[in-house]
């Protein structure tokens, strides 16, 4: 398939285990990008393009964006963490073209083939899930993901080169009238920033050190209310942090909405040593909650829509009786495919 020919609403079937396989090298990847065994389950099923993976923020070794040569993502499928010791973040997936066919929405499916090309394709997928123990720094396992992948599988893009903004738009990535409106509020933004008018915190916090609030015990399924930036600032020490957890630019629009909450999060992988990290403190996500792309400094129109993990100190729970008080549904969240 060559470069750049699928665009946002192209529909896509994803090939065969067997052809897949015929992309992938020893490492179980094309170009350096895994092809894990989380997307096996996807194997002959059509989906419709979401984007291109044109402009992604760098979240390992946080060099601004980048980008993932033909590469596309595929509506809101993301990895369940199966193979990956059951890692909760749940990060959207990057799909090689070549993994991919273009199709009409009424042309027949291609025929099944022999199952052993599924049954290898797992194994590759399998071994190449971990890279072992280090036993002389005392680490255990190690994953490979295409999240601890993703640097080495993608092109550093320059912050203020124009093109890969146009090509947001050029592509397909990017509506015209957001294209305008992220791009005029980063060159304002930015320009505040360099004349020090602008703090690169999205809130400075009051407390002068970390303590522990009340536990709530907030479950999935609840509904809470996201606080107002002064009630959050108010748990925050100087440096935006509750506990070690970062209050994020991204999350700013979703202060005083209400939500429901997605899962409660406890193990995900650090993204940079591979390594899995089990959450001691509190840190949830809200449902259809997720970056937006349209506030990051230097990471404008990223298409990850990474969960934001929120801390119980800066949400509260809406009781049923508030529930059936309300005549509003939940707000619509604001998402980066707007």
């Amino acid at each position: 398939m060559r470069q750049d020919t699928l665009r946002n609403g192209d529909i896509v079937e994803v090939k065969s285990p067997g052809e897949i396989l015929a992309t992938l090298d020893a490492q179980g990847a094309t170009d350096g990008l895994p092809f894990m065994r989380e997307m096996m389950q996807y194997s002959g099923r059509r989906f419709v393009v979401s984007k291109r993976a044109q402009k992604i923020c760098d979240t390992v070794h946080w060099t601004g964006s980048r980008r993932v040569p033909e590469a596309v993502m595929l509506e809101d499928l993301r990895c369940d963490g199966s193979a990956h010791g059951g890692c909760q973040a749940e990060c959207r997936l990057f799909w090689k073209e070549s993994w991919l066919r273009r199709v009409e929405p009424d042309a027949p499916s291609q025929p099944g083939e022999d199952p052993s090309s599924g049954r290898e394709l797992a194994r590759l997928s399998n071994e190449n899930a971990t890279r072992g123990s280090d036993i002389g720094a005392k680490v255990g396992i190690r994953y490979r993901c295409q999240a601890t992948e993703l640097h080495d599988a993608s092109e550093r893009l320059r912050t203020f080169d124009p093109r890969p903004y146009l090509r947001e738009y050029t592509c397909g990535n990017v509506p015209f009238m957001r294209f305008l409106r992220i791009s005029a509020r980063a060159l304002a933004q930015e320009a505040l920033r360099k004349l020090r008018l602008r703090s690169n915190l999205p809130l400075r916090g009051t407390r002068s050190k970390s303590t522990r609030d009340r536990a709530l015990h907030i479950q999935p399924g609840e509904v809470v209310r996201v606080k107002s930036r002064e009630e959050i600032a108010a748990t925050l020490t100087p440096d935006s942090k509750t506990r070690g957890l970062w209050f994020d630019h991204e999350m700013l629009p979703f202060c005083g909405g209400t939500y429901r909450v997605r899962r409660r999060v406890s193990r995900i992988i650090d993204e940079r040593s591979g390594e899995m990290i089990e959450l001691k403190s509190d840190c949830l996500t809200l449902e259809n909650v997720v970056c937006s792309g349209e506030h990051s400094t230097a990471r404008w129109f990223c298409p990850r829509e990474i969960y934001p993990y929120w801390r119980e100190a800066w949400l509260e729970r809406v009781t049923p009786e508030q529930e059936k008080g309300s005549d509003a549904p939940l707000p619509e969240p604001v998402t980066a495919n707007r």
